[in-house]
């Protein structure tokens, strides 16, 4: 679920881009807001783009792309189109998010499943040859702010067998950028051996309160389970142990340079 302010930043870069076909600069935005510094609209626009509704264009002015919109926002904007003028989707109250798949561009896949990996089928180690095997990919998994991880009509990708080891394993895309200090970057590709337990100060897939999933570090505190970031510009997050479960822990990194 978003918060206020990203819930606020969203609208204003949508309305902004539909009245004046660019989106704003970072100062406008910061204005808008009635913020101190840009660096609180840096913060914001990294939580909005690891959730998926925004991306930044490199090398370009004012280079941001809305990729979505939550479900009041977007009705609100297709409201507003039949609307007299008085009336702006500003005014419409937020709404929750919906839980279930989210929208992504053509490209990626939205197969998206929520839940823990009980009941699901166990995919044989696929043989990919010369020493490699091919591991499912299972979608997009943010290394800043929890979203979904998937699970059935995977695609695969080969591994070096010597990465994996035994045991069932997948493969997860990483977005955003809240694990780079320890080396994971976005649009990397991190392969996980499933599992449901983990040691203290593991790098693992953690399923929260049922529908979150993230990567992050594991630390154990007594009876409470922290998720710590690998970036200073990301808060720990402290859960009941009872609140998370661990879904595989990191064992593997595959970069793709560009």
């Amino acid at each position: 679920m978003l918060t206020q302010r990203q819930l606020q930043l969203l609208r204003y870069i949508q309305k902004s881009q539909a009245q004046h076909g660019v989106p704003p600069s970072f100062e406008e935005m910061r204005c808008a807001l009635k913020l101190q510094s840009k660096s609180g609209i840096h913060r914001l626009i990294s939580g909005l783009e690891e959730r998926g509704y925004i991306r930044r264009l490199p090398h370009r002015a004012r280079a941001l792309e809305i990729l979505r919109l939550p479900e009041d926002v977007a009705a609100g904007h297709r409201e507003a189109e039949t609307l007299s003028p008085d009336r702006s989707p500003e005014r419409e109250r937020p709404a929750p998010e919906t839980k279930g798949r989210r929208g992504r561009r053509a490209s990626t896949r939205s197969n998206v499943v929520w839940g823990t990996f009980e009941g699901m089928k166990r995919r044989p180690l696929l043989a990919g040859g010369d020493g490699h095997s091919a591991i499912p990919i299972y979608g997009r998994i943010a290394a800043g702010t929890p979203i979904e991880a998937l699970a059935e009509g995977a695609e695969t990708i080969s591994v070096p067998e010597m990465m994996i080891g035994d045991g069932q394993h997948y493969v997860l895309e990483v977005v955003g950028d809240s694990m780079i200090d320890a080396g994971i970057f976005n649009g990397d590709f991190v392969v996980i051996k499933q599992g449901e337990t983990a040691d203290s100060g593991d790098i693992v897939v953690a399923l929260i309160d049922d529908k979150e999933v993230t990567l992050k570090r594991l630390r154990k505190k007594g009876a409470s389970i922290a998720l710590e970031a690998a970036n200073a510009l990301y808060e720990t997050r402290i859960f009941n142990s009872s609140q998370v479960k661990v879904q595989g822990k990191l064992v593997g990194l595959l970069r793709r340079y560009r």
